[in-house]
């Protein structure tokens, strides 16, 4: 960047503000959700009880999309084994009267 365009933007660093508190507005229904989980939970805040659901969420997204890896990996492999299971069968069978 030029010095010039340097200070153009300077002042949206200086006004940047580093622990900000943010909150996100919750219908009624929703919240008395979180609120009931809190207890549950025995949380002390709202916002660990969604960072919580958040953390269940990213780890069973996870799992699913592992699990749908093993699948194609199990159903491009099949083929494959099924010919060598059949290999293997006619050579335990040989020399056995």
């Amino acid at each position: 960047m030029t010095p010039l365009c340097e200070s153009r933007f300077m002042w949206y660093y200086k006004s940047m503000k580093y622990n900000t508190k943010s909150s996100i507005t919750l219908p009624a229904p929703e919240l008395a959700l979180v609120k009931e989980l809190m207890k549950t939970l025995n949380a002390k805040t709202k916002v660990e009880v969604i960072r919580r659901g958040l953390a269940l969420l990213k780890e069973s997204t996870d799992r699913k999309s592992l699990r749908d890896s093993f699948k194609t990996a199990s159903e491009a492999t099949r083929k494959n084994l099924r010919a060598e299971l059949k290999e293997l069968d006619l050579l335990n069978d040989e020399g056995l009267n």
